[in-house]
C-alpha cells in the first residue's frame, strides 16, 4: 500500500492523518509532494553491480551452464573464419582445386553455422528465465521493503514516483541482465580467442588492426561518462511524470470540479517536456556511439587491407589468410562494439538498480524490543503520561499530554484543524513513537508490545476510507480473512450496508472498481464500518466516521456504532459536536495541549472553548434551517 502525501502550510497534523490512512489502505495521491531535482551520477557503479550479483543466488548453476554453451559457441565462431580462409586457399589453386576438401570445408561451415544458431537460441532461452526470476526476487524484495518502511517515508514521496521504481527501474534492471550478461561473457571470450587467432595468422596484421583500439576506448569512455548522468536523470523525470499522471487521474473529479483541466495539461506538458529533453539527450549521445564506431572500424579494415595487400604481393601471406584475418578483424571489433553498447545498457540498468537500492536501504520501522510481548485480550485501559511529540525537535506538536481512558469508555477529541487530535491517535497505534513521556495500555508501555499485536487490537473507521479492487465480500473480510459468509452478512447488517448490497447485481460478489469508484462515498463508508464490525477489535478509533453519510443513515449508524462501542475503549475524533454528546469524556485540544476536559454537561456549564464551539455550530444549524 502506498501513502497519500498531503501538502501542509505549517499544519503537520494533516500530513500525519494522511499517513494514518496508509495503514488503513488509503491510496496515495501524492498531489502535493515536491518533485526532486536532477539526479547525480551513480554513486558507486561497482558496488551496485556487486549487489545485483547477490540476487543471482540459485541461478548461478544455470549461469555456469550458459557459460559452457557460450564457450562452445565461441570456439565454433572462432573456427569459422579459419575454415573460410582454407576454402579460399583451396579455390585459389586454379586447376589443382581439391574439390573433396572444398566439400568438406563447406559442410563443416554449414554445421558450424547451424550449431551457432542452436547454441545462441539456448543461451537466450535460459538467460530469459534467469533474468525474469532475478527481477521477480528484486521486485518482491522492494515491495516487501515498502511494507516495512515508516509512515514518515511516504510523507515525502508521491505514489507515482514509487510506482516508477517498482516498474520502470525494475524493467531497466531486467533488460540489463537479459541483454548484457550473455553478451558480456561471449564478448570477452571471443575477444581473447580472436586476438590469439590473429596473432597466429599474422602478427604484423594484428598490430595494424589494433591501431584503432585506443580510439574505441576513448570514444566509449567519453560517451559513457555523459550518458551515465543522463540515464539517471531520465529515470527521475519518468518518476515525476508517473507521479503527475497518477495524482491527476486519482483526483480527476476535483480537477474537473475546479476547472483545472487546462492547468493539469500545462503541468503535464512541462514535466513531459523535461522528460523529452533528458531522454533526447541520452538517446543522442548513445546514438553517437555506433556511427563513430563504424567509422573507426572501417578505418581499421582499410589499414588491414593495405598492409595485407603489401604482404600478399611479397608472398608473405596468402589470400586466404587475408580473408580470414579480415573476418577475425571484424570479429575482434564486434565484441568491442558490443562491450561499448553493453556499457551504455549497464549505465541505464545501474541507474535503475541504484534507485531501487535507495529504497531498500531506507531505514525501516524500529524493530520490536527483544523482550516485546504480544498484546492479548486487552482490557483497553489507556493512559497518556506527560506525552510530548514533534516531527522536528524544534517544532513540538503535542505538549505534555496527560489523560486516562478507562476500559469500555469513550473519549472524544475535538478542536481546530491541526490541533493535534490525529497525532494523539497515531501515537497510540505507534505509527510514530513519542518524543517524551509514555503511553500505557493496561499498565504496560505500548513500546513493550509487538507492533502487529498492538495494531490488531484497534479498529479504525476513517472519514475517507479505502476499498480495494475485488468483491464486496473480500473488502469486508479484509479485517478478518477467516470469517464465514454468514459472519460477513451479519457485519453488513449491523452496519446497515446490507440494504444497498442486496440491490447490487451480484450482491456480496459484486466486483468493485479501484477504491470503490462504482459506489457512493456513503456506501464506501458503510462497508468500512462493516469491516470493523467483522474484525471485532478491542479498541476503536472513529475519525469523523459518519461525516460522509446522509442524516437518515447517520441515525442508524449512530446506533450501530454505539453497539460496537459497548464495552470497548473508543477514541472519537469529531468536528460535528452533536455526534459526541454522549461520550464519557470530551477533550478540547488546541495547539498541542488539552485545554478542557470533561463530559458534555460539564463543559457546557464551564462555558469555555467547548461551549463556544457548540454554540457556534448550533447557531449555524439554526441559521441554515431558517
Amino acid at each position: 500500500m502506498a501513502d497519500q502525501t498531503v501538502q501542509t502550510s505549517g499544519n503537520k497534523e494533516n500530513q500525519v492523518q494522511a499517513s494514518q490512512f496508509l495503514r488503513m489502505g488509503r491510496p496515495a495521491g501524492g498531489g502535493a509532494a515536491r518533485f526532486r531535482g536532477p539526479a547525480e551520477k551513480p554513486k558507486n557503479f561497482k558496488e551496485t553491480l556487486k549487489r545485483l550479483w547477490a540476487y543471482f543466488g540459485r541461478e548461478r548453476n544455470l549461469l555456469a551452464m550458459i557459460l559452457i554453451f557460450i564457450l562452445i559457441d565461441s570456439i565454433i565462431t572462432l573456427c569459422i573464419p579459419f575454415f573460410i580462409g582454407r576454402a579460399i586457399d583451396v579455390m585459389s589453386l586454379g586447376s589443382k582445386v581439391n574439390f573433396n576438401l572444398l566439400e568438406i570445408m563447406i559442410l563443416v561451415l554449414a554445421g558450424a553455422y547451424i550449431a551457432d544458431a542452436v547454441l545462441t537460441f539456448l543461451q537466450g532461452w535460459l538467460m530469459a528465465g534467469v533474468s525474469q526470476r532475478i527481477v521477480k526476487n528484486l521486485r518482491s524484495h522492494l515491495f516487501q521493503k515498502l511494507q516495512k518502511l515508516p509512515i514518515a517515508f511516504f510523507d515525502s514521496r508521491t505514489h507515482g514516483e514509487l510506482m516508477s521504481r517498482l516498474s520502470n527501474d525494475i524493467d531497466n534492471v531486467s533488460n540489463t541482465i537479459s541483454q548484457s550478461t550473455t553478451q558480456l561473457m561471449s564478448g570477452v571470450i571471443v575477444l581473447i580467442g580472436t586476438f590469439i587467432m590473429m596473432i597466429i595468422l599474422s602478427p604484423v596484421l594484428t598490430i595494424a588492426s589494433l591501431a584503432t583500439v585506443p580510439l574505441v576506448f576513448l570514444l566509449t569512455r567519453t560517451i559513457a561518462r555523459r550518458t551515465s548522468v543522463l540515464f539517471k536523470n531520465n529515470q527521475v523525470e519518468l518518476g515525476r511524470l508517473n507521479g503527475h499522471i497518477e495524482e491527476t487521474i486519482s483526483g480527476i473529479e476535483v480537477v474537473k470540479a475546479f476547472n483545472h483541466e487546462e492547468k493539469a495539461i500545462k503541468e503535464f506538458e512541462e514535466v513531459n517536456k523535461s522528460l523529452l529533453q533528458v531522454g533526447l539527450k541520452a538517446q543522442i549521445w548513445t546514438g553517437f556511439l555506433m556511427p563513430l564506431m563504424n567509422v573507426i572500424n572501417n578505418f581499421g579494415f582499410a589499414m588491414v587491407a593495405v598492409v595485407g595487400g603489401v604482404l600478399a604481393i611479397k608472398s608473405m601471406i596468402t589470400v586466404g589468410i587475408i580473408a580470414s584475418f579480415l573476418t577475425y578483424s571484424r570479429q575482434f571489433v564486434q565484441p568491442l562494439n558490443n562491450l561499448a553498447n553493453i556499457f551504455n545498457v549497464l549505465q541505464s540498468g545501474v541507474a535503475g538498480a541504484e534507485r531501487v537500492f535507495e529504497i531498500i536501504d531506507e531505514k525501516e520501522e524500529p524493530q520490536d524490543t527483544e523482550n516485546a510481548v504480544a498484546l492479548e485480550n486487552p482490557k483497553g485501559h489507556v493512559v497518556f503520561e506527560n506525552v510530548s511529540f514533534g516531527y522536528r525537535a524544534d517544532v513540538p506538536i503535542l505538549k505534555n499530554i496527560r489523560f486516562e481512558s478507562k476500559p469500555g469508555t469513550s473519549t472524544a477529541l475535538v478542536g481546530p484543524t491541526g490541533a493535534g487530535k490525529t497525532t494523539i491517535v497515531n501515537l497510540l497505534t505507534r505509527f510514530y513513537d513519542v518524543t517524551e513521556g509514555r503511553i500505557l495500555i493496561d499498565g504496560v508501555d505500548i513500546r513493550e508490545f509487538t507492533r502487529d499485536s498492538l495494531r490488531r487490537s484497534f479498529g479504525f473507521v476513517l472519514q475517507d476510507t479505502y476499498l480495494f479492487s475485488g468483491t464486496i465480500k473480500e473488502n469486508i473480510k479484509y479485517g478478518n480473512p477467516d470469517a464465514t459468509d454468514d459472519e460477513v452478512e451479519e457485519a453488513a447488517r449491523m452496519a446497515h450496508a446490507d440494504v444497498f448490497i442486496n440491490r447490487m447485481p451480484n450482491r456480496y460478489d459484486t466486483v468493485l472498481s479501484e477504491n470503490g469508484g462504482n459506489l457512493s462515498q456513503g456506501q464506501r463508508q458503510l462497508l468500512a464500518i462493516a469491516r470493523v464490525f467483522l474484525a471485532k477489535p478491542a479498541l476503536l478509533i472513529l475519525d469523523e466516521a459518519t461525516s460522509s453519510i446522509d442524516t437518515r443513515t447517520e441515525l442508524h449508524i449512530q446506533d450501530a456504532l454505539l453497539s460496537i462501542m459497548k464495552n470497548r475503549t473508543s477514541f472519537i475524533i469529531a468536528h460535528r459536536l452533536n455526534t459526541i454528546r454522549d461520550a464519557d469524556t470530551i477533550m478540547v485540544i488546541d495547539d498541542g495541549e488539552i485545554i478542557e476536559k470533561g463530559s458534555h454537561e460539564d463543559l457546557m456549564k464551564l462555558q469555555g472553548r467547548y461551549y463556544q464551539m457548540f454554540d457556534n455550530q448550533f447557531k449555524n444549524v439554526e441559521g441554515t434551517l431558517e
